[in-house]
């Protein structure tokens, strides 16, 4: 006899297999469209850990941040929809989300102070399941990060919006200008920032609940009435190596190949390379060029 060969589960589908079952496939839940954008592009955009807020920065003409949060029992659907394998189970369920999409994500701050020109980068820290409260870096065109800090009982309603239901707890500089890219390590402990001037600014985050940070008993985790238990930043080391500007950056495992450290961090410039960067002794160094 024929041995039977097991049925393909991970093939993508093609235009003659329409009935096929496609669990890579991707299709949009919802479309978040806020009103009064005045041709501000969308430059970047960050979900939390838990994937309970998304923050969105704008650009000119109206450059600010918006961040959105995830109401409970769309989260809850949304996790039961990954579990469905039956199509005509999951098509359903994505109407039914399609459905009610403007329910779903919550507006809950807009955010304009601070930052003088063009909100390019934002990112939230890897902490916010550990902390209760979500910690958002945001980097402009101006050369500034702000490290901000979310209120959950800050607004009580919409018209509250712009009020600092976010509010700007440190303020980090060095960059000559531009700053084109953030990117936190893993735990948190780690932001590291790049721009036109040609540097990687790498900052060591004390933030309460991560190693060197304070801990609180308080019921906001982040400070509570002490203005010392609100996280401190201080700069590791200022990158050179670029011809270009660095456009990109991110951390990534070493897998013991480079540094003492757990993690590395790429960056990629218009120079049109892409250097490896590694800390060891409590210096970082260029481990590797490609390009």
């Amino acid at each position: 006899p024929q041995p039977i060969s097991p049925p393909p589960r991970l093939t993508m589908p093609t235009p003659a297999d329409e009935t096929s079952s496609s669990p890579s496939s991707l299709e949009a839940i919802t479309t978040l469209s806020p009103s009064n954008l005045t041709g501000s592009p969308a430059w970047s955009a960050s979900f939390s850990i838990e994937g309970k807020y998304l923050a969105v920065c704008f650009g000119n003409p109206d450059t600010h941040i918006k961040v959105w949060e995830q109401q409970e029992e769309h989260r809850t659907r949304s996790i039961m929809t990954r579990d469905v394998h039956k199509k005509s189970a999951a098509r359903s369920e994505d109407e039914s989300n399609k459905k009610s999409g403007e329910k779903e994500w919550k507006l809950i701050a807009t955010i304009r102070e601070e930052h003088t020109r063009t909100i390019r980068s934002l990112a939230f820290a890897p902490t916010s399941s550990t902390l209760g409260v979500p910690i958002l870096a945001s980097a402009s065109f101006d050369g500034k990060v702000l490290i901000w800090e979310h209120y959950p009982d800050g607004a009580d309603d919409e018209s509250d919006l712009e009020n600092n239901f976010f509010e700007p707890i440190a303020q980090l500089e060095g960059h000559e200008n531009e700053i084109k890219c953030l990117a936190w390590n893993a735990t948190g402990s780690l932001l590291a920032s790049c721009g036109r001037d040609k540097t990687i600014w790498i900052w060591e985050c004390f933030l309460p609940g991560t190693v060197g940070g304070e801990t609180t008993s308080s019921s906001n985790p982040m400070f509570g009435n002490e203005e010392e238990n609100r996280g401190e930043f201080e700069c590791l080391a200022v990158l050179q190596g670029h011809d270009g500007d660095v456009k990109n950056i991110v951390f990534g495992p070493s897998h013991s190949q480079w540094g003492e450290g757990e993690e590395v961090l790429y960056s990629a410039s218009y120079d049109d390379t892409i250097k490896v960067w590694a800390e060891e002794g409590g210096d970082w160094y260029c481990a590797a060029t490609l390009g």
